[in-house]
Parts: C-alpha cells; sequence; structure tokens
C-alpha cells in the first residue's frame, strides 16, 4: 500500500472561501472531537484571513480561538498558513517581529506552518522558515502557481529547491485561483518529486471545475499529501470535498485508510451550521472557468464584486475583470495572492472607474514598482513605473533588509491595551482594528455582527427598521438591524444598505466637524442633514474642486487642515480601499476652507471629504 494523506481544510480555507471567513469558534468545536478522531494528516485551522476577521467581524481575539482549538484537537496536527515577511498583515515587517510572532503561533499550538510570498521570491521565506524550525514546528515552502510568459516548471522546481535549501521540510504547489490543469498537474508533480528528497503537498482550489482531476493526475505523479474540504465547504471557489477524494481512493493502493462513515458524520454538523451564515453567501463563489483567462481568485472575485456592488456600478464588473491580466502584466506577471491580488485587483477598479488608466495608482502599487515587496516575476511596464514612481531608485535587495527592528517600538505603541505579547502582535498586524479590539475587550463591549436577519424570532431582537435615502445622487433601501457599542463613546449600527450588510460607527463630532463656520468653511460645506421623513439628503454637491473619493474605504492619514494653501495634484487625504491605501489629490490649486472627515472614519464613494476655495489660491 503506498496511501495518500489528506489535510482538510474546512475550519480555515473552505470558509474563507464560500461565506467570507465568517465561521465562528463556537460552531467550529463541537466537532473537533469527530474531526480528531479520523485520522487526518493536518488539520488547517489558522492564518489566512482568519486573524483580520476574528478581530474585525467576529469579536473573537484569533489567538484564543488557536487555543481552544489545540485543546480540542490534541491528536491532529494543527496547521497554518503564513504570508512569509509579511505575516498576516499587508506590508513587510521586520525580522525580529516575524520571529517573535512564529514562536508566539507555535508556543499557542500550530504544529505545521505553510509559508508562501506573493511574488515567489524565495528572499522574503528565509527568516520565516528559520524562526519555524527554531520553534520546533515543521516548515513547508510554497509554490504560488501561476502561469504566463514568466512561468514555467523549470522556474518552480528551481524555487522549491532553494526553499529546501534554505531548510523547507516540504513543498507545496498552492494552487490558489484554480489554475491547474491535468496535465500541467502532471508535469509540474512529477519534475518536482523526481527533484526533491521532501514531500510534496497539492493544495489546488476548485474554481476552474478541474480540481478533482488534478488531484488524481498528481497522485499518478507521485504526490501522496493532498488537501481537500467537508462538503459543506466544498467545491466552487474553495476545495475538493474531502467525502469524495476518500470514496475515489477506496480499495486502490492509495487507500487514504479514513472512514467514510465518520466522515459524513462530522460533515452533518457542519451542513447544519452553514444556513446560519446566508449573509455571507456569493454567487460568485461557484465553478467559473474565466479564472483559466483572467486568473482572479474566487475570494478575490467576490471582494471586486462587493466593491463594485458598495459604489452602484456592478455593471462594470466585466470591466474589471477584463482589466485585471493587463495590470498583472504591467507588473511584471506576479501571481494572484494575498497581498498582490488586492494590489492589482483595486488597481484595476480604479483604472475602470477613473475614466483614464493609472490616473490614480494606489500606494501599494507605487511601494510594489519601487521593489518593497521583492523581486517581480518578470519585466514591469516601465512607462508605468515612472508614472507611479517617477526616478525613484528601485530597492534590488530583500525588502526587510533596510527595516529596523520593530518589537520595542511596536511594544510601546501598544500600551497598557497589550496585556501580553500576544496582544502587542495583534497590534503589530492590525494597528486601527487591533487597538479598537482591545480597547473594546477590556470595557466588555466586544460584539459580534449579528448572523440573522433582524426581526426573527430570537429573545431582544427588534423589528427592523426600513426607509429610503438619497445620497450623492443615488437613492438606496436602508434596514436598520441592531446596534451595539464600540467604545469611546460611539454606537455601532448594523445595517442593511440595498441588500448587503454594513456597519457604521456614530460618533458625536466636536463644533470643528460639525460647523463650517467654526473651522473656517464656506456656505454649502457642512455636513449634510437627512430629512427623517423621505430620507433625502440636503445639501450641496461637491464642487468641482473638492476633493472626493471614487471608491469607499477608510480614512488613514488627513494630510492638510483648514486654511493650508494646496497646488494642484497635491495629496490631501490617504485612503484605504479594498485593503489598499492610495493618496487622493486635490483637483486644482486652492485654500482648503474644510475638512468633512476624520482618521479612522468610513466614507461613502463620491462623499465630501475636502472643501478647496479655488478663488483663494495662492498665487504662483
Amino acid at each position: 500500500m503506498d496511501p495518500v494523506r489528506l489535510t482538510d481544510v474546512t475550519l480555515r480555507d473552505g470558509h474563507q472561501c464560500l461565506i467570507a471567513t465568517r465561521l465562528r469558534t463556537e460552531d467550529m468545536l463541537p466537532a473537533c472531537a469527530q474531526l480528531d478522531a479520523i485520522g487526518f494528516h493536518s488539520l488547517e485551522v489558522w492564518g489566512g484571513a482568519t486573524f483580520d476577521a476574528c478581530l474585525r467581524y467576529l469579536g473573537e481575539d484569533p489567538w484564543e480561538r488557536l487555543h481552544r482549538l489545540k485543546a480540542a484537537l490534541p491528536r491532529t496536527p494543527l496547521q497554518m498558513l503564513l504570508r512569509g515577511q509579511n505575516l498576516l498583515g499587508y506590508r513587510h515587517y521586520a525580522d525580529d517581529v516575524v520571529r517573535a510572532f512564529v514562536a508566539r503561533a507555535v508556543a499557542g499550538g500550530i504544529d505545521i506552518i505553510r509559508i508562501f510570498d506573493a511574488m515567489n521570491d524565495a528572499r522574503n521565506l528565509r527568516v520565516a522558515i528559520e524562526a519555524t524550525r527554531e520553534a520546533g514546528a515543521h516548515a513547508q515552502g510554497t509554490l504560488c502557481y501561476t502561469t504566463g510568459p514568466v512561468h514555467d516548471s523549470a522556474q518552480f522546481v528551481a524555487l522549491a529547491r532553494e526553499l529546501t535549501a534554505m531548510g523547507a521540510q516540504s513543498i507545496a504547489i498552492k494552487d490558489m485561483a484554480g489554475l491547474l490543469t491535468p496535465q500541467a498537474t502532471r508535469e509540474l508533480v512529477g519534475e518536482l518529486v523526481e527533484a526533491l528528497d521532501v514531500p510534496v503537498h497539492l493544495h489546488a482550489h476548485a474554481t476552474s471545475g478541474l480540481s478533482e482531476l488534478c488531484h488524481w493526475e498528481a497522485i499518478r505523479a507521485g504526490c501522496r499529501h493532498i488537501e481537500t474540504a467537508l462538503t459543506p465547504f466544498a467545491g466552487g471557489t474553495s476545495h475538493p470535498p474531502t467525502e469524495s477524494m476518500v470514496a475515489a481512493l477506496a480499495g486502490t493502493e492509495h487507500d487514504t485508510g479514513l472512514d467514510l462513515e465518520a466522515l459524513q458524520a462530522v460533515a452533518r454538523h457542519f451542513h447544519e451550521v452553514r444556513p446560519k451564515y446566508h449573509r455571507f453567501e456569493s454567487r460568485f463563489t461557484g465553478v467559473d472557468t474565466r479564472v483559466q483567462v483572467n486568473q482572479v481568485p474566487g475570494g478575490m472575485v467576490s471582494n471586486l464584486a462587493s466593491q463594485l456592488r458598495d459604489q452602484g456600478a456592478l455593471e462594470h464588473f466585466d470591466a474589471v475583470l477584463e482589466e485585471v491580466p493587463r495590470v498583472r502584466e504591467d507588473l511584471g506577471y506576479p501571481p494572484l495572492v494575498t497581498p498582490t491580488s488586492q494590489i492589482v485587483g483595486t488597481q484595476a477598479v480604479l483604472n475602470v472607474l477613473g475614466g483614464e488608466r493609472y490616473a490614480r495608482i494606489t500606494n501599494e502599487v507605487k511601494r510594489y514598482l519601487g521593489g518593497h515587496y521583492g523581486r517581480a516575476p518578470g519585466p514591469v511596464n516601465e512607462d508605468v513605473r515612472r508614472l507611479a514612481i517617477g526616478d525613484e531608485p528601485v530597492l534590488e535587495e530583500r525588502p526587510a533588509d533596510h527595516l529596523e527592528p520593530e518589537m520595542e517600538r511596536l511594544t510601546t505603541e501598544a500600551g497598557e491595551l497589550a496585556e501580553s505579547s500576544e496582544d502587542v502582535l495583534t497590534c503589530a498586524l492590525f494597528p486601527e482594528i487591533g487597538r479598537r479590539f482591545l480597547a473594546d475587550r477590556r470595557a466588555g463591549t466586544l460584539m459580534p455582527e449579528p448572523l440573522e436577519e433582524a426581526g426573527d424570532d430570537r429573545p431582544g431582537c427588534p423589528a427592523p427598521r426600513h426607509f429610503r435615502m438619497r445620497l450623492d445622487g443615488r437613492d438606496h433601501e436602508i434596514e436598520v438591524r441592531g446596534s451595539g457599542t464600540a467604545g469611546d463613546g460611539a454606537r455601532t449600527l448594523f445595517l442593511s444598505v440595498d441588500g448587503r450588510p454594513e456597519e457604521i460607527d456614530l460618533r458625536v463630532l466636536d463644533s470643528v466637524h460639525m460647523n463650517p463656520a467654526a473651522s473656517g468653511g464656506g456656505i454649502g460645506h457642512g455636513p449634510a442633514a437627512v430629512d427623517a421623513t423621505s430620507g433625502a439628503v440636503a445639501g450641496d454637491a461637491p464642487g468641482p474642486a473638492d476633493v472626493t473619493t471614487t471608491m469607499p474605504g477608510t480614512v488613514v492619514d488627513i494630510l492638510v487642515a483648514p486654511g493650508d494653501a494646496v497646488a494642484a495634484g497635491q495629496a490631501v487625504l490617504v485612503i484605504e480601499a479594498m485593503k489598499m491605501e492610495s493618496e487622493l489629490t486635490a483637483p486644482a490649486a486652492g485654500t482648503v476652507t474644510a475638512i468633512h472627515c476624520e482618521r479612522g472614519a468610513a466614507v461613502a464613494a463620491g462623499a465630501l471629504l475636502v472643501a478647496i476655495d479655488t478663488a483663494a489660491a495662492p498665487e504662483t
């Protein structure tokens, strides 16, 4: 017998792909005893987007989730996904932060760490691999699979050899978009098995509908470790079903030895659980063969659709999908996986909605083209690079080589809210939402977003309140579903906007924000007033020199103040949208008369953010 070993990804990638990473720990724990008795090679339970989702949406401490799962799964190795030098965030961290995070993750219960870099730049994996080995866990190096004129099997084999030389104890093919075909799988796996002395694992999403065939060809070519998800969280943009692959291999020389009926029994729990999360279902998570052309992973597809829907611009969805490969080509054909998928996807949205390609370039694209994420796989479009960073030098070294040690500073910045080194790392990875989470935890006001529609039969659930609102020239259907306390005197409202769940924080603003005269503002630039009867928004539309945003997002930084003279094209705000930052610039020279936002505020597309009076333009 030559059995195939299975890693089940239901508790991480399965629900990340199909219900936006919303599965709560309380719905995982009841199934853990059954899962632990199955005999899996490992269970993927942590990393990826789960850390972010726990803090941002679920009111859960991701570290506590790990500790509870470890206690509930004592027999089965636990696995996580790590973005190399990016850890679980969206920037590169200094080496001391990487080592500290890996050490805490292993101490918290992680046995296997899959380590990848979105650029397939091995330099960005070295420290994480070393730290994993030093902590006593299994370090798995990863090949982010993609296709294009600069990618071939020989390149992936060379990368695999480089990673094993660094200390990787196994190699995973990470086909995050479902691009593999049976023929390509057989060739790549065969070459890797022949070239390496460590096990080869296959992690392939089912987006294109070819996943089961690819897994079969991988097994025939010598792969003995595959990844699957239980049927309630399998298929489409997720993975092939665990039960189906066990049944397919039963009675062959590669029989997994797993009990099909036991798997079906534990799957029933998740079949019963999934309907609770119906509000996070999406029509964009099914089989879609277009991925073979546009290479957009399923999670990125649903993210793009959500962003466009928020702006009332869903009719541009196909145009954005067509623009993604063009942006990817301009950036040197990077694999589309976090964070490069967000970098490319957000820029594609801006190119389509902005009317002119690269009229607005995100800060992440600028950093990418400056070499701050690592070495691009292929040559970049030099015209786009000049447009983004001008004559600035491009980093040739490993980006983290330019970062000073950060842990001491990050510990100080976390302050008294951080009760442990884990809390410090939470703030390090997600400064804004991390601090808010810790503050709410201390105040006892943590509250997960609601799962069900308001007005159901649950005790204490208020009846839904509906109204229409006209905002920035568009009519919206609003439903207030519930409320909670966000801390610091703020109140969180859970809403449905045109059928899509949203949440907003209400804060009492001081007179500088509420009174345009107090801030030097002119008539017509005060906050819009909502008519309680009609829901219509009163107030002037932004003027031609005022600063607005084409995408909803969060204000990261305000670079000007009322009374400041600004030049045309000068950056005045930094906005985060789709997890990427970009600068908003002044359309014309003038004087800032009012700021209509604050740091950390969520802003809508088209909202007036900075008022500029061109009549008071400085002399040149």
